[in-house]
């Protein structure tokens, strides 16, 4: 429940056009709801400005469809990741309207109404094709909390050129997220080009030598460039979180 819906509620007393006892009932579930399997965080849009997320590996579908149909008891925006197919459809039926749901970055969203503007862009920038699902996840967390997105994808350091040619386009992100496999080196030469936070993300692609991206991972951590973040392995989601706080800062 975000700050508007219960400033809202707590008019919509004062003026009597509810009672306190329903306006109890609302916020009973504060500030969290235990489902048994799950406690689901309602509280954590007035601590932190965006709802939990529902992380859907390793949940079934049924659990993740009650989880979403919770949330949006209180919540407008409802994003779960890594979802598959029978989780979006627990989602379709527990919102009882379409969401948008991005196979390739493994995301489901619901989200009723409009979001308040941000200040600037953020850009995700990605080395090659392969790293298209982990660039889409960060796209889609950063776009379903409001932020503008311009993705750059497949401007890796074989052909360096193609980058170059959409450095206009990048500087003028607020944030940049630069997501590659192999050896991860496209963090660090973005990181030397531009004036804004990069955060890097590893992912496991690459052959045998990559070691499930920890080649990538070490590349990035061990940066010379100033200015570089890096998140773990394949994580989309955290650096698309953490570049949207960012941009609202």
């Amino acid at each position: 429940m975000t700050n508007l819906a219960i400033q809202t509620l707590l008019e919509q007393v004062a003026a009597g056009d509810t009672t306190p006892e329903l306006a109890l009932d609302r916020l009973r579930s504060l500030p969290f709801e235990d489902l048994g399997f799950a406690k689901v965080d309602h509280h954590r849009a007035l601590r932190q400005g965006f709802p939990e997320v529902i992380y859907c590996a390793g949940k079934t579908a049924a659990q993740v469809g009650q989880i979403a149909e919770s949330m949006l008891a209180h919540d407008n925006t409802v994003l779960a990741t890594r979802a598959d197919e029978a989780c979006y459809e627990a989602i379709r039926s527990a919102a009882g309207e379409e969401p948008v749901y991005n196979r390739a970055a493994r995301t489901v969203l619901v989200r009723r109404g409009e979001l308040p503007p941000t200040m600037g862009s953020i850009a995700v920038v990605s080395a090659g094709t392969s790293d298209q699902a982990v660039a889409e996840e960060a796209a889609e967390t950063a776009a379903a909390f409001g932020n503008e997105v311009d993705r750059i994808y497949d401007v890796g350091v074989a052909g360096i050129h193609r980058l170059f040619a959409r450095m206009e386009r990048i500087r003028r992100a607020r944030v940049v997220i630069v997501v590659a496999g192999m050896e991860g080196a496209l963090a660090s030469v973005v990181g030397g080009l531009v004036d804004r936070p990069v955060i890097a993300v590893p992912t496991s692609v690459g052959y045998g030598a990559s070691f499930g991206g920890l080649s990538a991972l070490l590349t990035m951590l061990n940066s010379c460039a100033s200015g570089v973040a890096v998140v773990n392995i394949d994580n989309g989601f955290g650096a698309g979180y953490i570049a949207g706080t960012m941009n609202r800062a």
